[in-house]
């Protein structure tokens, strides 16, 4: 069997999918409420420079991938109206289904979809637009994942990959002790889980940093790449232009 990390662990890689789909389960019910208190609530200043990243026009299409509780879907969904078009998804249906929920209960009905973002069910050339927030880092296969973005994106289309990344040098020590002590604890605490916590701090260590995932972007085939460094690092904004 191939291996693969899981967060410091190396398993097979069929047993990363597993397990990630475990943490993702577990974490769902409290899964705004952890992030609001895990960023203190930065991650919705993040997420509100991406959706003006992405500069969307009514009649749009867009692919949110690893979509979870949907706050993306719903503002990209805001901007494409109603000529447009916004397709949700993720792998893990405890994620989606409370995305669903959530997108239901602000009177917005997409169309919402489990699939493997290595494997889209999506025709060639179809999206104006493909976003990834906090989801790449978990996929086992990140190159064949972001192959499969660039192909269901049309010639210009545009492709954000909002993640965690690599902080500044000045900041490493006090987030390094933020990150394996406070999160975990603070996992426990809220949501009852402390080693999903633990692997989150351990999952953005292993991801590539900011210079390495653009160059994983160029490889992709997108043509134009940059990158937009958000709170010291502690989270980026790639883009990619499909040429």
């Amino acid at each position: 069997m191939t291996k693969t990390h899981f967060g410091y662990q190396s398993v097979d890689e069929a047993e990363k999918a597993r397990r990630v789909r475990g943490v993702f389960d577990s974490v769902a019910p409290k899964y705004d409420l952890m992030n609001d208190l895990m960023s203190a609530g930065l991650h919705r200043a993040w997420k509100a420079y991406t959706v003006m990243v992405a500069n969307l026009h009514p009649g749009d299409k867009v692919l949110d991938i690893a979509g979870g509780t949907g706050d993306l879907a719903l503002a990209f969904a805001k901007k494409v109206g109603k000529t447009g078009q916004v397709v949700h998804t993720d792998i893990n249906e405890a994620m989606l289904r409370t995305g669903r929920d959530r997108l239901v209960d602000a009177g917005v009905v997409l169309p919402t979809l489990v699939c493997d973002a290595e494997k889209l069910p999506f025709p060639d050339k179809h999206f104006d637009l493909v976003s990834v927030a906090f989801g790449l880092r978990n996929m086992t296969h990140k190159d064949v994942a972001l192959s499969e973005m660039q192909r269901v994106l049309k010639t210009g289309g545009k492709l954000l990959v909002l993640e965690f990344s690599r902080v500044a040098a000045p900041l490493e020590k006090i987030y390094d002790w933020y990150s394996f002590n406070v999160l975990p604890a603070l996992g426990k605490l809220v949501a009852g889980d402390d080693s999903s916590y633990r692997y989150l701090a351990e999952s953005i260590r292993m991801h590539p940093g900011q210079q390495e995932l653009k160059t994983m972007l160029h490889t992709a085939g997108f043509g134009h790449v940059d990158f937009h460094n958000l709170t010291g690092g502690v989270a980026a904004l790639h883009v990619g232009i499909k040429c």
